[in-house]
């Protein structure tokens, strides 16, 4: 598997780097009204602001931005977080870079919820919606490239064999196909779907809900050493953040939307894939589930899912890269139908036919009586059924023709 030519990497105002770096440490994403002063005074002033925790008079901060940043403003990391981010091959994606995904983000600060993503019931409106304020990314693809043929792949963490199946040969497939595999590193389908990509040497990105510096979970440090190398690894928590649990779920939201679709291979009725699905279908992004057996608690969610009317249910790949692909690219054709000897007969051809017993000869009188076809048609029927090779005459009498 040979590496990707590097990123292209346009430089910003280190100033702006500093600054959002800051930020994104001092407020826990999603962090909505930090997000509105950075937009309203820039991320260099914002930082600066918050520094002075100044809350009256000229300058003074928000009581929404104080209260985001209260516990960590005095913490300011900036420099070294770079530093080490440098020393990993990794850079600081932030909105003022050509890389910024701009439009794929747009639409989080209008689903998301408190936590990040809509409820279950649907999104919860716009309290605590919010963009990242910077992304800590590592690895040679660029955040721009998508969201057009980027698919997100996320499921459950105990999986079946069926879904890890789907999750690695379905992944393999799509990133032969040119589509990026996007997912959480988790394990089950999540770590399944990745490896399917890097099998063939194709395109997978990991979003995570801890620092870059952290490999999380532990048994897939190698596996996100693969992704940096030929993919790309993404977060906006800063370096040394652990996982949390609502961590996840904030993280999820990311994945929806840095991608034209979701599919979900396998979900518990509560789960965090559910989450990224239902963020997706917010976004007005494709949603697709694999279908599972109705005694599995694991494909619940799936059908559950199926149930909303924005959802698909991918039978094959084709489905999944129809969806993710520009509008009339990429559709999937129809299956191919079998054929049968009898396809196109006449329907008195077949009456015909299916009077003659599997093992018994019948007279011609015979058989017109028994198919209620009229005795002057039943010679051109007999004939048409011949030339199929479906019957036989012998002796007089018609039997059906071996095998």
């Amino acid at each position: 598997m040979s590496a990707a030519a590097p990123a292209r990497v346009a430089p910003v105002d280190p100033a702006v780097l500093r600054a959002r770096a800051y930020l994104s440490r001092v407020a826990e994403p999603p962090a909505p009204a930090l997000a509105g002063l950075v937009e309203e005074v820039g991320p260099v002033e914002a930082a600066q602001r918050v520094r002075d925790g100044v809350t009256e008079g000229p300058g003074a901060l928000p009581p929404g931005v104080a209260k985001e940043t209260a516990a960590r403003r005095g913490t300011d990391r900036a420099e070294a977080d770079l530093a080490l981010l440098a020393a990993r091959g990794g850079r600081l994606v932030v909105p003022e870079h050509p890389e910024w995904p701009g439009a794929a983000l747009a639409g989080l600060g209008l689903v998301a919820g408190p936590d990040g993503a809509p409820g279950l019931d649907g999104p919860a409106g716009r309290d605590g919606a919010a963009e990242p304020l910077a992304l800590w990314v590592r690895g040679p693809l660029r955040l721009d490239d998508g969201p057009t043929r980027w698919a997100g792949i996320v499921g459950a963490r105990a999986a079946s064999d069926y879904g890890l199946w789907v999750a690695r040969d379905w992944s393999a497939e799509l990133a032969d196909r040119g589509v990026t595999v996007v997912s959480g590193a988790a394990l089950g389908i999540d770590g399944a779907a990745h490896r399917g990509a890097l099998a063939v040497g194709g395109p997978t990105v990991a979003v995570l809900a801890c620092g870059i510096d952290r490999a999380y979970p532990p048994k897939h440090a190698t596996l996100l050493e693969h992704i940096a190398r030929h993919g790309l690894v993404v977060t906006e928590y800063p370096p040394g953040a652990n996982p949390a649990r609502h961590r996840f779920l904030v993280r999820n939201r990311l994945i929806a939307a840095l991608t034209a679709g979701t599919l979900v291979v396998e979900a518990a009725a509560r789960s965090g894939a559910m989450r990224t699905a239902l963020v997706a279908e917010a976004l007005g992004r494709a949603v697709m589930v694999v279908p599972g057996p109705v005694t599995s608690l694991m494909s619940l969610g799936c059908h559950e899912l199926a149930r909303r009317p924005a959802v698909s249910v991918a039978g094959r790949v084709d489905h999944v890269v129809e969806e993710v692909s520009q509008v009339g690219d990429g559709l999937a054709a129809p299956p191919g139908t079998p054929t049968r000897p009898t396809d196109g007969l006449d329907p008195g051809a077949l009456r015909v036919r299916e009077a003659l017993p599997l093992r018994a000869a019948r007279t011609a009188a015979r058989l017109a009586h028994d198919a209620g076809v009229d005795p002057a048609d039943l010679t051109t029927h007999l004939s048409d059924l011949e030339a199929r090779g479906l019957v036989v005459e012998d002796g007089g009498r018609w039997r059906r023709r071996p095998g």
